[in-house]
């Protein structure tokens, strides 16, 4: 049987990118994404609940995120859940996190001034603004 994995996620950046060249020339960035779910508990009190993502980015990507990509943006990603394992003093350790396949910075034209990429009407990522390394074909508008 197949199997997926595959991440789709919209939030607001918690930190401008960290971003570092490997000896070969390969720029990596990480960056951290909140995504907040609002709902009524029993009471029909608003609740607000968020959950921190820690995302990785690879490349040319990774050049567009450190030019453009600020803390507090709005982005919608898409990627792939992996998870790093070590041993510290001989304990093993693990990181989870998002490698990023693609990205679109959201928002209104004036909160994108230096990217000159704008949410689309309904609210979906404009697919001329998506950062991706992989076919278009898989974009799922």
């Amino acid at each position: 049987m197949a199997s997926l994995n595959k991440v789709m996620l919209i939030g607001h950046l918690g930190k401008d990118p960290e971003v570092k060249t490997l000896e070969n020339g390969t720029k990596v960035a990480k960056v951290s994404l909140a995504t907040t779910e609002k709902f009524k508990d029993r009471n029909g009190n608003v609740q607000e609940s968020t959950e921190w993502h820690n995302l990785e980015i690879w490349g040319e990507q990774a050049k567009v995120a450190e030019q453009y990509l600020r803390k507090g943006k709005q982005v919608y990603v898409e990627g792939k859940i992996k998870t790093d394992s070590w041993e510290d003093n001989g304990i093993k350790k693990y990181r989870t996190f998002i490698r990023v396949l693609g990205f679109t910075m959201l928002g209104s034209a004036s909160d994108n001034k230096t990217s000159g990429s704008v949410e689309s009407p309904i609210g979906v990522p404009n697919p001329d603004d998506f950062v991706n390394t992989s076919s278009v074909d898989d974009l799922p508008f």
